[in-house]
């Protein structure tokens, strides 16, 4: 596997080893995609609870975009 990365990336990488938090890169980039992991399980649970909300609740006189700027905005 071939990864390519950033000059600012690398640098970012590099202070955390630096820090002494990780031992090498690649407990970064692991520790990276385990949170990425959980981020996105996160957000994917955030929009089923926000859909349900929106199935099960009243009918709105908003528009769909009305909605998206509403919850942008709140």
């Amino acid at each position: 596997m071939n990864i390519s990365f950033t000059k600012k990336q690398e640098e970012y990488i590099s202070e955390q080893v630096a820090s002494g938090e990780y031992q090498n890169n690649s407990e970064v980039i692991r520790d990276a995609l385990r949170l990425h992991g959980i981020y996105r399980e996160k957000v994917i649970q955030d929009l089923r609870k926000e859909i349900e909300l929106g199935w099960d609740g009243p009918d709105s006189t908003m528009t769909m975009d009305q909605l998206i700027e509403a919850k942008k905005n709140p």
